[in-house]
């Protein structure tokens, strides 16, 4: 999937971090429960890398939505009686964009202009 013109009626391609909270455990490591929504992750098919304190997505609008809505599900079924998620989005349709290349695109933009600084 490529980004598409406003007026074009396919779906936007998300590039999306996240991060998943369980609340209520009882215990001060939450690892079991991100293992979890990890193991959701990798079933989806989706472009995802796990980081300190979230996780990069990246896919069609409806299945990062629908990946973000299954680790919840999972984290409830694996006992969380509750879980908050803050998720931040950016979609963009002035560029092609590469399936699966959207965040590491991001990063290497900004270390190719701090590349430059060091050549002056």
């Amino acid at each position: 999937m490529t980004s598409q013109s406003v007026e074009s009626p396919s779906e936007l391609y998300a590039v999306a971090d996240f991060c998943l909270i369980p609340i209520g455990t009882g215990e001060p490591s939450v690892a079991e429960y991100i293992a979890e929504c990890h193991r959701v992750l990798e079933k989806s098919g989706l472009n995802f890398q796990m980081h300190g304190y979230g996780t990069n997505l990246e896919g069609p609008w409806s299945q990062v939505m629908q990946a973000i809505r299954d680790c919840h599900a999972a984290v409830h079924v694996k006992g969380a009686p509750r879980v908050a998620t803050d998720i931040r989005i950016g979609t963009r349709v002035d560029k092609e964009l590469v399936p699966g290349q959207g965040n590491e695109d991001k990063l290497k933009r900004v270390q190719q202009i701090l590349a430059s600084d060091n050549k002056e």
